[in-house]
């Protein structure tokens, strides 16, 4: 029986493992599905990883390095080329691998760090042909950064995620040339850094506010129709304009891989498409815990990594015996107005009044000089002001534990006030 069984060997899980092993747990295994742990690090070759963590700057590979030679210095197992089938309430897990076939492996603790997976096409209602030529963003991150193939001259980027625009950027550096990013919101979906390094910088036009309403070719993309779209986000009549293109790159969105999640009964959040969890990323299935993409799609590697070694060490309390008390005094975070999610959304307190609490959410639109508040009922509990905040960068902010312990209702309620626009 292993102590800690890691779905994932992505940065998520790598951290979850190695803090696990730092808080004295013995028999720690890794599954990752892929030959090679880092997950999908291993392809994002451009720098910018690593800022908050690390304190420079890294690239993918680099920043994911660093954790698998941590994790060579453990006791950690890693099985590689080993796809997770389920994970079972009573904390047994299935897996198949290319070397040892079909296993079963009981565990006294869990940490689930799947990542997410891209939106296709097929979650699209783009009308036109289905020719040769269209992928999402990270396919092709992958075809270009690790197999080395070209997958198109002139190209269309749909939708304004980070990886479309680092995908706009790449293009350009191959020698590809990218005719603009179409993006259905009235604002981007990505971190404002790359909209400045990856469109600014290399002249790359961005229509908000506009979609993709027809795509033309048989056999290859030959071209595609853009078209406005109103406040419900139907084609304006009479603002369609054409681009000819050969390719065309899905950015539309990030979907948590939680297929194992909901197998396992674990109650999941509509919001995040994650599990529900308490700050010490448990999920409500006792001894299962959840961290990164797969319970909140993330803008930065580093919280990431912050939330796999949170779950990690609460795995190992967990484990000890010190984790997920009874007599602990649950709150319930609320996500109000502008504030479109909270995570985590439990809080348990045990009666310590040191330390802080970190809550990550978004907003629903573009927001200057506001105020993020919580409230307990009526009463204002924290303030904390932003000059700017966007739905495509993730926001976070730090509840003290001694301002908690005062909370009369169960439940607190985040928003946003004092909006100047």
């Amino acid at each position: 029986m292993y102590d800690l069984i890691v779905v994932g060997g992505g940065p998520a899980g790598l951290a979850a493992a190695r803090a696990a092993a730092e808080e004295g747990l013995q028999k720690i295994l890794i599954a990752e599905r892929d030959g090679e742990p880092g997950g999908i690090l291993n392809q994002c070759i451009h720098n910018g990883f690593g800022l908050h963590y690390f304190k420079e700057e890294l690239t993918g590979p680099e920043y994911a390095l660093r954790f698998v030679r941590m994790i060579q210095k453990t006791q950690v197992e890693m099985k590689l080329d080993t796809m997770v089938l389920d994970v079972r309430p009573d904390l047994t897990v299935s897996m198949i691998g290319r070397a040892e076939g079909y296993q079963v492996h009981e565990a006294r603790s869990v940490v689930l760090a799947m990542g997410c997976r891209e939106r296709t096409r097929g979650a699209l209602a783009i009308p036109g042909a289905r020719p040769a030529g269209i992928l999402t963003a990270g396919t092709a991150q992958r075809y270009v950064n690790v197999e080395g193939y070209m997958v198109g001259r002139r190209v269309v980027i749909l939708g304004s995620g980070d990886i479309g625009l680092i995908m706009a950027r790449r293009m350009t550096l191959e020698g590809a040339k990218v005719l603009a990013c179409v993006e259905i919101m009235p604002y981007s979906g990505g971190l404002a850094r790359n909209i400045a390094q990856c469109l600014h910088d290399n002249d790359i036009p961005l229509y908000l506010s506009h979609t993709l309403v027809d795509i033309r070719g048989r056999d290859r993309v030959e071209g595609v129709t853009a078209a406005k779209v109103d406040d419900l986000k139907n084609p304006v009549p009479g603002t369609e304009f054409t681009l000819d293109c050969d390719t065309i790159l899905l950015s539309v969105g990030l979907i948590p891989e939680n297929e194992l999640t909901r197998k396992a009964g674990i109650s999941m959040d509509e919001r995040t498409r994650g599990a529900y969890v308490f700050d010490n990323m448990e999920t409500t299935t006792p001894g299962i815990f959840a961290c990164g993409n797969v319970v909140h799609v993330h803008d930065l590697v580093d919280y990431v990594t912050l939330e796999g070694e949170r779950a990690g060490r609460a795995a190992a309390a967990y484990v000890n015996g010190g984790c997920g008390s009874a007599d602990a005094r649950t709150i319930a975070l609320r996500a109000d107005g502008d504030v479109s999610y909270t995570v985590p959304q439990y809080l348990r307190l045990s009666g310590e009044d040191a330390g802080s609490v970190p809550v990550f959410f978004r907003v629903r639109r573009n927001i200057v000089e506001g105020t993020v508040v919580v409230r307990d009922g009526d009463e204002k509990v924290a303030a904390f002001t932003r000059k700017h905040m966007s739905p495509g960068e993730m926001e976070r902010i730090a509840l003290p534990l001694r301002l908690l312990g005062r909370v009369r209702a169960g439940e607190l309620s985040i928003t946003v006030e004092k909006v100047a626009s």
